[in-house]
């Protein structure tokens, strides 16, 4: 066999993906694992534009620029991005692009090697989930909180944020009484509660046990005081797991940093300011069973 007999063989034999376009987009060459990812034989694919056969509608423009550019500077590169498969489900594809030149050295084409990398891709982000999620809850779990607060809080670059230090009431009775089971689905109703209450620059953090903490950056401090009352009183609204109907009670306190404030301190006034409300809920009820 020829060296060329043999590279044939290869891109034909190979698992991975590869497409040949040109300047305009148009499919050259495509192997026979191109065409099973596709579901379209080979003189279906030759002359289709590109990015109407495979690229996920959201990714056509970056990617008709990723070509044009490497086109135009005669330079490859390595790109990942989402394709569709035949059955019309996404995965995720890790390519290396290299630059195809004429006799006079001119790129006229782009040749793709594209590998699925979707379940590496996922179990990636699953490992990357488990460091920085409460594996109860899914709230974001203390490093992620003390990352975000140095971030606003620091000297040079934050811009300042406030926090609510939130802390369930007799948590321990509802174990006690309903077991643990019941427990922690109070816990997840919570951190459900107030991740449904938060934008997406909030951060909610299970900061431990039974007590979260919601950062809200640049937000002042008469506003988080407000905020912390409201979510209090939107606590309230009992858990009912079937039959069972748990009594739901929060103590919320609120604190502000400033650029250059200790994250420890903002954190430790807004918990202080939540046991201050929770001692004040509580002395009346412990004065008349006195």
């Amino acid at each position: 066999m020829t060296v060329a007999d043999l590279m044939s063989a290869v891109v034909n034999a190979t698992t991975a993906l590869v497409v040949m376009v040109d300047g305009d987009g148009r499919i050259l060459l495509a192997n026979p694992a191109m065409e099973r990812f596709t579901g379209l034989a080979g003189n279906q694919l030759l002359g289709r534009l590109y990015h109407d056969v495979y690229v996920i509608p959201v990714d056509i423009p970056r990617a008709q620029r990723a070509v044009a550019a490497a086109l135009a500077d005669g330079t490859s590169f390595f790109d990942e991005g989402d394709w569709l498969r035949a059955d019309r489900t996404w995965r995720r594809m890790s390519m290396q692009n290299s630059v195809v030149t004429d006799d006079d050295d001119r790129p006229y084409a782009i040749a793709t090697v594209a590998i699925d990398v979707t379940e590496q891709r996922e179990r990636e982000a699953l490992v990357a989930r488990r460091a920085t999620t409460d594996a109860l809850t899914g709230a974001w779990n203390r490093g992620v909180l003390f990352e975000a607060l140095q971030e606003h809080l620091a000297p040079d670059s934050g811009r300042g944020c406030a926090l609510l230090f939130c802390d369930v009431d007799d948590f321990k009775a509802v174990n006690d009484e309903h077991g643990h089971a019941i427990g922690d689905q109070l816990l997840v109703e919570v951190a459900d509660r107030l991740m449904a209450w938060t934008g997406a620059g909030d951060l909610v953090s299970r900061f431990g046990g039974d007590e979260f903490v919601v950062l809200y950056p640049g937000l002042g401090e008469s506003e988080v005081t407000a905020m912390a009352s409201r979510v209090q009183a939107r606590m309230r609204e009992p858990l009912e797991i079937g039959a069972v109907r748990v009594p739901l009670s929060v103590s919320v306190g609120s604190a502000t940093g400033r650029p250059g404030d200790d994250p420890d301190q903002v954190l430790a006034l807004a918990d202080r300011t939540m046991y201050r409300r929770k001692r004040s809920r509580t002395a009346p009820s412990e004065h008349r069973r006195r």
